[in-house]
């Protein structure tokens, strides 16, 4: 995990606080090490425990599409069962993480160099799939839509997906400021 916090800058007004970037395989065994990461990197900014789930859940959803969608590995996931997966079974690719934390916002953008997506808006609509026989339930993006406060998906066939998701921390209507 490689962490950047010393180096101060300012972006669009507001102070970037800290920023994190991880690279990992694309593998179904790293799907919850990227989503506690991102957890523990905004722990910093003390949020509620909803916003902790909405994160994890956000960022747990783009890795997934990012490892069985981009690169089809299907292992772990699905009717595949719950198998390490075999070395001949894995398509080889990195799902990239990277996290800003800029005034009270997080800023997260997870890519991969996968196979791409043909046609983004109809990826984007609830209850579609291009893995039905895997029963996924086609609600992924759907999920980071309802739990982050912006979602921008851009993608081309052959190179790859980049997934950015935007969620600002404490607004929830019972949290008081106290001035």
């Amino acid at each position: 995990m490689k962490k950047k916090g010393k180096n101060m800058k300012s972006e669009g007004g507001a102070k970037v606080i800290n920023e994190m970037t991880l690279e990992f395989d694309g593998i179904s065994d790293n799907e919850s090490f990227a989503r506690v990461a991102v957890a523990a990197f905004v722990s910093s900014l003390d949020p509620t425990l909803e916003e902790i789930a909405d994160i994890k859940t956000a960022v747990s959803e783009a890795v997934t599409n990012a490892i069985i969608h981009g690169y089809e590995n299907i292992c772990g996931y699905g009717k595949a069962g719950n198998r390490r997966p075999d070395p001949q079974e894995i398509h080889p690719g990195k799902v990239r993480i990277y996290c800003r934390i800029q005034g009270d916002v997080l800023h997260i953008e997870i890519t991969d160099h996968g196979k791409g997506i043909d046609d983004v808006e109809k990826a984007m609509e609830p209850l579609f799939t291009t893995k039905p026989e895997l029963e996924r339930s086609g609600m992924g993006f759907a999920f980071m839509e309802a739990f982050m406060d912006e979602l921008e998906v851009t993608s081309r066939p052959g190179e790859g997906t980049k997934v950015r998701m935007l969620k600002k921390l404490g607004t929830d209507p019972w949290i008081e400021d106290e001035d």
